[in-house]
């Protein structure tokens, strides 16, 4: 069994409007969004043994607040490729994962596509399709290793944006 915690980054600051896309960092909101998603997934038990993100600011800054709410994670790490990828290349990075249990962080619109197309059945949630910012879908697949093809065939077990947690 693996489990797959998919992460859209947390808010950012549009602020500063010289910077480039890929160094912008996280706003206040993106800032609690990320500790209280940390928080969630620590009190629910999704732990992740590896995590895998975008090289963007926004996203290094997401999974730096997640992790600190997070048993100690090893085995990280943070790709150009996946700024602003595609879901066919997300989903390739996730194929090279080795751990049970994986973290990826990553921006709109690839990881609300991957989200969407990896379940067999997507949930109810009102926000799912929107897949606003730090939107976390938890997954689970019954395969043996991530190279093993799982497209379409994982459960969706919990699904969760920041305001659930205030509402």
């Amino acid at each position: 069994m693996k489990t797959l915690i998919l992460t859209r980054h947390a808010k950012s600051d549009w602020g500063n409007l010289t910077m480039r896309d890929h160094e912008r960092t996280l706003n206040v909101q993106g800032h609690a969004s990320a500790i209280a998603i940390g928080k969630w997934l620590n009190t629910n038990g999704y732990h992740p043994q590896q995590a895998i993100s975008s090289d963007a600011t926004r996203c290094i800054e997401t999974w730096n607040l997640l992790n600190e709410e997070l048993p100690e994670i090893k085995k990280f790490s943070f790709h150009q490729r996946l700024y602003l990828a595609s879901s066919v290349t997300l989903y390739e990075a996730i194929k090279q994962a080795r751990e049970d249990i994986v973290l990826m962080v990553g921006h709109n619109p690839g990881i609300s596509e991957l989200a969407s197309e990896l379940p067999s059945q997507i949930p109810d949630h009102p926000k799912f399709l929107q897949y606003p910012t730090t939107a976390t879908t938890i997954l689970t697949f019954d395969i043996p290793d991530w190279s093993t093809p799982f497209m379409g065939q994982g459960t969706i077990t919990d699904f969760i944006v920041p305001s659930d947690l205030t509402d």
